[in-house]
């Protein structure tokens, strides 16, 4: 059953974490496809990442381990149910989900009991997604405080890293922002 995120729980989440409905739906509209779910499976979508699984348990990749992309999620399940197999807890810590797609092994991080916890937590609905989301992202206090202050470049350097200005993450945020704000105040 999927959960999908309303417009009621956009402002909810967004007074739960101190941040405007703008400003949380910028950042949902630019870093999240805007489901969490898989329409066709009803599962959660999941990006796998061998390269992670590598460095968290002593298996070899298997034919079914690539880099595919959260667009192809019959492939990543493939490759996650192939490592889960080998490492639960490993595939889920080696792998980015849901909504706003935070890796798992941010679990302790962002206060769960396990990998497993977080993850049972995404799965229950997409707002819970968003959630997750807004936890991490407010774990760390420099990107926090530029999403509140609306700087779109120090955002994007500490949410996407270096390579956010050849993607236009800033600006594109600042874009979804403006939009959002005058649709808002209407």
């Amino acid at each position: 059953m999927m959960n999908k995120l309303t417009d009621l729980e956009f402002k909810e989440i967004a007074a739960e974490f101190g941040l405007t409905y703008a400003q949380v739906k910028a950042v949902d509209s630019v870093e999240s496809g805007g489901k969490g779910f898989d329409e066709t499976t009803g599962k959660i979508l999941i990006q796998f990442e061998p390269s992670w699984f590598k460095r968290k348990s002593p298996y070899t990749p298997s034919g079914k381990w690539s880099l595919n992309g959260v667009e192809r999620q019959k492939q990543e399940w493939e490759a996650f149910n192939d490592a889960f197999s080998k490492n639960a807890d490993a595939a889920m810590e080696s792998t980015s989900i849901g909504r706003m797609q935070v890796m798992g092994f941010h679990w302790k991080l962002l206060g769960f009991e396990s990998v497993g916890a977080m993850w049972d937590y995404a799965k229950e609905s997409e707002a819970n997604q968003l959630r997750l989301g807004l936890m991490f992202i407010k774990s760390n206090i420099k990107m926090y405080k530029a999403l509140k202050a609306g700087i779109w470049w120090q955002f994007a350097y500490y949410y996407n890293g270096e390579q956010y200005a050849k993607f236009k993450y800033d600006s594109r945020l600042k874009k979804a922002y403006d939009l959002n704000n005058r649709a808002y105040m209407q």
